[in-house]
């Protein structure tokens, strides 16, 4: 069997090298891809820390998702059109600064979740995906109303926001950017889960009563992992909008939720690189049998029944030979 960490460092190659390739012999579509599995990569690894690490199953992270992709498209079309943006009776100016964008993103989707996370977490079990759910849907409806922003159509932006130094419209030099924020997430994640915090919520996941008997509030466990899992998710949803040039209320989608966990359950539930492998393992199919066939998520969904039966461990614990979820 193979060992988890030289599985990791091999995607890591992976992640690298074909990129590389793909710039020698000039194909910038193939950067594209990886970019794009990238991002979802990211995405899912901020569900992964309520996840894998909490126990938190959420239909409605695409909230989170869609209210990044929101945040850089309202700046980005304010900055482009030179209009302000008008919040509060207050008068605030676009921009095309990624790192603002990020942290506006961040932000946002930090404090939402706490909100979301307040009244999410009073249930558990089914209540609570169904909670998520209705949260997702509520925002969903609410961006196909929201005429100002191009309601049901969508938002384009025409030039893809900027990063100090760099010029993000070469689809290199963004890939870097995106897999450099997605290295950083992955350590971070990696030393959460490894510290005193991580330990606990994993605790709390099991025996919430035996958490609670140690002085610890297993609700306020969760929520911060909840928090930080939106923050994260909105993150990528800005890349992510960053990318297309294009955000809509799609974006909102529960289908996107339920993607993100299936992410997670191909490359493993708690396993650090599992999200990263469910999203390259997803991307790939949507590319090569998308072009072959419009029902290839029939596919993709005999690959998810194949490991839930047969890979309780996703594709890491089948690699591994630790079929049990690693949380």
């Amino acid at each position: 069997m193979i060992p988890e960490r030289v599985i990791n460092w091999v995607v890591l190659a992976g992640l690298i090298g074909l990129p590389l390739w793909a710039l020698i012999a000039d194909e910038p579509f193939t950067i594209t891809l990886v970019t794009r599995a990238v991002i979802l990569a990211l995405a899912a690894v901020g569900l992964n820390i309520a996840l894998g690490i909490g126990g938190l199953v959420s239909l409605g992270h695409a909230v989170f998702f869609g209210l990044g992709g929101y945040a850089m498209g309202i700046l980005a079309f304010h900055a482009q059109t030179y209009t302000p943006l008008e919040f509060a009776g207050i008068s605030l100016a676009g921009t095309t600064s990624m790192p603002v964008i990020w942290l506006v993103a961040t932000i946002i989707s930090a404090c939402i979740a706490w909100i979301i996370g307040l009244l999410s977490l009073r249930t558990s079990g089914v209540y609570f995906i169904m909670i998520t759910l209705a949260f997702g849907q509520m925002f969903y409806y609410f961006a196909i109303s929201w005429s100002a922003y191009g309601g049901e159509d969508g938002l384009s932006i025409y030039v893809r926001n900027g990063f100090p130094g760099l010029n993000t419209l070469v689809p290199i030099q963004f890939f870097g950017v995106c897999f450099v924020l997605l290295c950083l997430v992955l350590f971070l994640k990696a030393r959460l889960q490894a510290s005193g915090f991580g330990l606990a919520l994993n605790a709390a996941r099991q025996v919430p009563n035996r958490v609670e008997t140690v002085g610890l509030n297993p609700m306020r466990l969760k929520l911060v992992a909840f928090v930080l899992s939106g923050a994260v998710t909105g993150l990528a949803g800005a890349l992510f909008a960053d990318l297309n040039r294009f955000v809509s209320p799609t974006m909102f989608s529960w289908q996107l939720s339920g993607e993100l966990i299936v992410l997670i359950i191909i490359g493993g539930v708690g396993r650090l690189f599992g999200p990263v492998i469910g999203a390259c393992l997803f991307v790939a199919l949507e590319h090569w049998l998308g072009g072959l066939t419009e029902f290839w998520h029939v596919y993709l969904g005999l690959i998810l029944l194949a490991i839930v039966l047969f890979a309780r461990g996703g594709i890491i614990g089948l690699l591994t030979g630790k079929q049990g979820a690693h949380v």
